[in-house]
């Protein structure tokens, strides 16, 4: 039998070996075969990760065309952070004299960006060197020049390397740098980070879909569709938004922003709200390209997330506006298009659905993402860092940002790096504790998953391998429940499969505390906030010998997510009307994940905001103080406590918990609350 670990309890030696069923090995090239790759050499939409490659240097970047002409983004560093976090805590703590007080992006220039001279400091060092420079947004610069020229410029030597083609996804190429770059010394304290040196695709849409053609729904929560097929309309009136439609909100006059890595086909979305007899503007989306954007729509490169995100935000709120920001599935392409957003400060409220494990971002030299050292001194700046700048200019503006916690419950690392070997992939990984960035950012709303109630009669694994014809096991869900797939073990026990082989573990909700993102000003005094846990270590199994990767670190007082969840579950999941590349335009049952909540969240902000007539910004201030003085009790709640239910490592349980946050809103009491405070 598969165990959930209890709160806080280290699985025993050997428990995942036990259950992997594999030897205990290794391999040096492990990096470059677990993460994926990015710039493709076709035209064609580049695949976002699917597991571990394996990918050939093919050589130095600049003998490939496409690096004639090389462009990187310099994240700037910000001036008196320290004020600016102060100020920030002021703004969203009520009775301060400056609570709401929102700054332009001009103000924020002013108070916190890069000076002038430091800019033109920057721009004439890089310039120097033979490059262009054009400033970007408020700490951005983008850097260009031939791959000799990029490469001399950070101390690099630029290789590329080529992806095969699969039955599912074609041929592509990405450039890396070999060693760690650095920073001319003349500069190193100005800059926080670099991207697009690595151009390979590393995010991945929080996506997950249930073999719903072989599972009955018996019975539902009272919507009018059955959970599986949920749409915004089952969402508004389970989770109390129809009070908001009738006293004639619906978003109106407000901008709602996608931040995205694929494209999508805007008709599905006007198909899928004509057919629930949603009113809206026929022009109301706006597409930016970002660094020339994504390619095509395409189902590898996750155009599906893109849809759902425009489908489920905009259906919430009929009435507003929204802008896509569609990048490349690249480091730079994701730092460029948050760039975008921020700085043009156009869309009131925004959502991302993209992420990978926070440990490809952080200050780590041996799983990091492309880590910036400083030659005079040797620091080393990441990217988690540069987002949190990004983060903190939106938080004040005003701007609310929601993401999505990830989908492999408690250990988001899984989604990444493969628990077992397969034909043709030889490496694989134990599980560790870890969570999502940018679901970490201290200035962004991570939003967890549920499980909503009712009985369900499943006649197939998750990962349709069917049971005997005409068995099927009834299981009943009582009430709605942190998401996680272990209440489907008894089917792996009729299946004789452990978790792994039976596509459970660990699917369910992301979770957790985070290794690097020290907890925010709203979360110091909450009850049930963890620290980071001991006894955590990255290893590659196979090939072997075992190779220790990563000891993560104890007891950091990290940034705790979620913050607040909603029904997440594939099997009391969502519709979704999608053009795929393939087979066309259809309307997909089954589909599930976090991806859902951040744009549901953003529809409901966009509610929000209209009704209290200005922005409501960054919503985590006021969710926590409204969980501990409203608390959950009472016919006027605005929160519900999900108890019940765990993320494979984490407990549901009373009050704030590393599974759903602090619980489901009732979007109308919540509302109240939040004009309460003063909003």
């Amino acid at each position: 039998m598969f165990r959930v670990p209890p709160n806080h309890e280290q699985p025993a030696a050997g428990y995942y070996e036990q259950l992997q069923g594999t030897a205990m090995n290794t391999s040096k090239s492990w990096l470059a075969a677990a993460l994926g790759a990015a710039l493709i050499a076709s035209a064609g939409a580049v695949p976002y990760p699917h597991g571990a490659v394996t990918a050939n240097d093919v050589g130095p970047a600049a003998a490939f065309p496409e690096n004639a002409q090389v462009t990187v983004t310099v994240a700037l560093t910000l001036r008196n952070t320290e004020q600016m976090e102060q100020l920030i805590e002021s703004i969203y703590t009520p009775g301060s004299p400056q609570y709401l007080q929102f700054l332009t992006p001009q103000q924020f220039q002013s108070q916190f960006g890069p000076t002038a001279a430091t800019i033109a400091a920057v721009g004439r060092e890089f310039a120097a060197r033979g490059l262009t420079v054009t400033q970007t947004a408020t700490a951005q610069l983008h850097v260009s020049g031939s791959a000799d020229q990029i490469a001399k410029a950070f101390a690099v030597e630029l290789h590329s390397f080529e992806v095969a083609a699969t039955t599912s996804a074609s041929a592509y190429r990405y450039r890396a740098p070999l060693t760690t770059p650095q920073v001319p010394a003349a500069i190193a304290g100005s800059v926080r980070a670099v991207f697009g040196l690595d151009t390979r695709p590393r995010l991945k849409p929080h996506l997950r879909h249930a073999p719903l053609a072989a599972t009955a729904h018996t019975s539902a929560p009272d919507t009018p569709n059955p959970p599986g097929a949920w749409t915004v309309v089952d969402f508004s009136q389970y989770y109390d938004v129809i009070p908001l439609y009738h006293a004639g909100l619906d978003g109106r006059g407000h901008t709602i922003g996608i931040v995205t890595l694929a494209a999508f086909t805007p008709s599905d979305a006007y198909t899928y709200w004509s057919a629930l007899g949603l009113h809206v503007n026929p022009h109301r989306i706006t597409e930016v390209q970002i660094d020339g954007g994504s390619g095509p729509p395409s189902d590898d490169s996750g155009s599906l997330e893109t849809t759902i995100d425009v489908e489920q935000s905009g259906g919430i709120a009929p009435g507003a506006k929204i802008i896509v920001y569609e990048a490349p599935n690249t480091d730079q392409g994701f730092a460029d298009a948050f760039a975008a957003a921020i700085d043009s400060n156009r869309c009131d409220t925004c959502s991302v659905s993209w992420g990978e494990w926070e440990g490809f971002d952080g200050p780590n030299p041996v799983v990091g993402g492309v880590l910036i050292t400083n030659p005079t001194n040797g620091q080393q700046t990441s990217q988690i860092v540069a987002y949190d700048d990004l983060f903190a200019q939106a938080a004040l503006q005003g701007q609310s940002f929601f993401d999505a916690a990830g989908d492999s419950g408690a250990y988001d690392t899984a989604d990444e790096l493969p628990l077992e070997p397969s034909p043709g992939q030889p490496y694989s990984y134990n599980p560790i504790l870890s969570v999502d960035d940018p679901g970490v950012q201290r200035y962004i709303t991570t939003g967890g998953g549920t499980t909503l109630p009712g009985p369900q009669a499943i006649t197939s694994s998750p990962l349709g391998v069917p049971l005997p014809p005409g068995v099927t096991i009834n299981l009943n869900i009582a009430q709605e429940q942190s998401w996680s797939w272990t209440w489907l073990e008894p089917v792996c026990r009729f299946l004789q499969q452990n978790p792994i082989d039976c596509g459970t573990f660990s699917v369910g909700t992301g979770g957790g505390v985070s290794l690097y993102v020290h907890r925010p000003f709203y979360q110091w005094f909450v009850p049930g906030m963890a620290d980071t846990i001991a006894h955590q270590t990255l290893l590659q199994l196979t090939p072997p010998p075992v190779q220790v990767l990563y000891a993560l670190p104890a007891g950091f007082p990290g940034r705790n997510v979620p913050d607040i969840s909603l029904n997440a579950d594939p099997y009391t999941g969502y519709a979704v009307y999608y053009t795929s590349n393939v087979s066309g335009f259809s309307v997909q049952i089954g589909w599930g994940g976090t991806s859902f909540v951040g744009p549901q969240m953003n529809g409901v902000t966009s509610l929000y905001d209209q009704a209290l007539h200005h922005r409501l910004g960054l919503l985590d201030p006021a969710l926590y103080y409204i969980s501990a003085t409203k608390g959950y009790g009472g016919p006027h709640a605005p929160l519900r406590d999900i108890r019940k239910g765990n993320n494979w490592y984490w407990n549901a349980h009373r009050g704030y918990d590393q599974t759903t946050g602090v619980g489901v809103p009732d979007v109308a009491n919540l509302l109240d609350a939040l004009a309460e405070l003063g909003h």
